[in-house]
C-alpha cells in the first residue's frame, strides 16, 4: 500500500516539528511549510493526501490557502488550525472544503485520530 501523504503548514515550527513527528510516527510521509508559498509548492510536486492547515499564517491566510489548495487538487483533505475561535472564518473553511477544524492548543490525540479517520477509514489506537 502506498504510503499516505501529509502536509503541516504552520509558521509556528515548533507546532511543524511535533505534528511531523507525531505523524511520521503512524507511519505517514510528512511534508512541512512555514507560508502558502512553500504549501502550494508541495502541493504541486506532491500532492499530499491530506493537509493540516494554519488558519493564521503571514502572508498568505489559511482560507486564501485552502482556496488554491482546492483548486490544484479538489481531492486533498484539509483539516484547519487556529489560535483564535473565528467562527466565520471557520464557517467559510468548511464552505471551501475544509473537513474539520482544530483550536490551538489542541489535544493532539484527537488530531491524530482525526487525521487517521480521513486517512484510513478508522480510527486506528
Amino acid at each position: 500500500m502506498e504510503e499516505k501523504k501529509v502536509l503541516i503548514v504552520d509558521d509556528q515550527n515548533g507546532i511543524r516539528i511535533l505534528l511531523m513527528e507525531v505523524f511520521s510516527s503512524e507511519g505517514y510521509k510528512t511534508f512541512q511549510a512555514a507560508n502558502g508559498k512553500m504549501a502550494l509548492e508541495i502541493v504541486r510536486s506532491d500532492s499530499p493526501d491530506l493537509v493540516l492547515l494554519d488558519m493564521k499564517i503571514p502572508g498568505m491566510d489559511g482560507l486564501e490557502i485552502l482556496k488554491h489548495i482546492k483548486e490544484v487538487n479538489p481531492a486533498i483533505k484539509v483539516i484547519m488550525m487556529t489560535a483564535y475561535g473565528e467562527l466565520d472564518m471557520i464557517k467559510e473553511a468548511t464552505e471551501l472544503g475544509a473537513l474539520r477544524h482544530f483550536t490551538k492548543p489542541f489535544d493532539i490525540d484527537e488530531m491524530r485520530t482525526a487525521v487517521n479517520t480521513e486517512l484510513k477509514g478508522g480510527a486506528v489506537l
